[in-house]
């Protein structure tokens, strides 16, 4: 059974570094990209949480890593201003990331989706376009409707999660379904139906 090793001061202080990394690796790409004009789009858990505090800081989740979207096309000249930054590049598992270092763990890095490609076989549309984005606080964000579209797509228990985040502080109602392409509209349905 595993027990507590952490209490007091020490505990709360790793809970709230593990927050704070991740603000500042977001922080830290966006700087890079926008320093050297790479269209990029914060999506993800990250776009979420900016999203719902618009409506409800008391409902807005931790996220544990950074996830944006490029265009393929600007992967190599991401590479080279990431890498520069200090990051490390690093494509593992069919999945294009950015580490703090060497030694980091692919939970603890920036994660790049494929603007208008499918990330998985079993995706039902593509990702949206960088430009589906809205600045928010000098970052691109991914816009509402894309953010929507996107969760509905993958559709995995944690976007399941993050879509009825949305619901709960209203950005999101029935009306939506009747706006969204058919391939989707059935899953916002059935969290409507089922938010438990």
């Amino acid at each position: 059974m595993t027990e507590f090793h952490l209490t007091g001061a020490a505990l709360w202080e790793r809970m709230n570094r593990a927050v704070e990394k991740v603000q500042e690796r977001l922080e830290k790409t966006a700087r890079t990209l926008e320093a050297v004009g790479i269209p990029y789009c914060i999506i993800g858990g990250n776009a979420v949480r900016a999203w719902v505090a618009q409506k409800d800081e008391a409902a807005v989740r931790t996220t544990r890593d950074v996830d944006i979207l490029l265009r393929r096309s600007d992967l190599p000249a991401a590479i080279a201003a990431m890498q520069e930054a200090g990051f490390v590049y690093r494509h593992s598992a069919g999945m294009d990331m950015f580490l703090d270092h060497h030694d980091s763990k692919a939970r603890d890095a920036v994660h790049v989706l494929m603007a208008c490609e499918r990330v998985r076989e079993t995706d039902l549309m593509a990702a949206p376009d960088v430009d589906d984005s809205v600045i928010v606080d000098s970052h691109r964000t991914l816009s509402l409707p894309a953010l929507i579209r996107m969760k509905l797509n993958v559709f995995r228990r944690k976007d399941q999660m993050h879509l009825i985040d949305m619901l709960d502080v209203g950005l999101i109602d029935a009306s939506w379904v009747h706006d969204l392409p058919p391939e989707l509209a059935p899953r916002l349905q059935e969290l409507l139906d089922n938010p438990e």
